[in-house]
């Protein structure tokens, strides 16, 4: 069964996701803004649509954000 919060296969074109593609072409951060934007989305439609499902979702579009900042950053103490 496909992965659907991690790696969802509509997002992957042989062994390139989206994500890692748009680092590379908008850098990080353009892709910060898109992590914290899609976050808001799937938080905002998670008790319309597919409850805990967009709840991961929105929770690894943070995580995603929070390895640009701290990459971008440093880790904070």
């Amino acid at each position: 069964m496909p992965d659907m919060i991690n790696h969802p296969p509509h997002y992957e074109v042989g062994k390139y996701e989206a994500i890692d593609v748009m680092q590379e072409i908008f850098g990080d951060e353009a892709v910060m803004h898109f992590c914290e934007c899609n976050a808001f989305k799937y938080i905002w439609r998670m008790c319309r649509k597919n409850g805990v499902e967009d709840a991961k979702k929105a929770k690894w579009y943070l995580e995603k954000y929070c390895e640009l900042v701290e990459e971008e950053h440093g880790r904070p103490d």
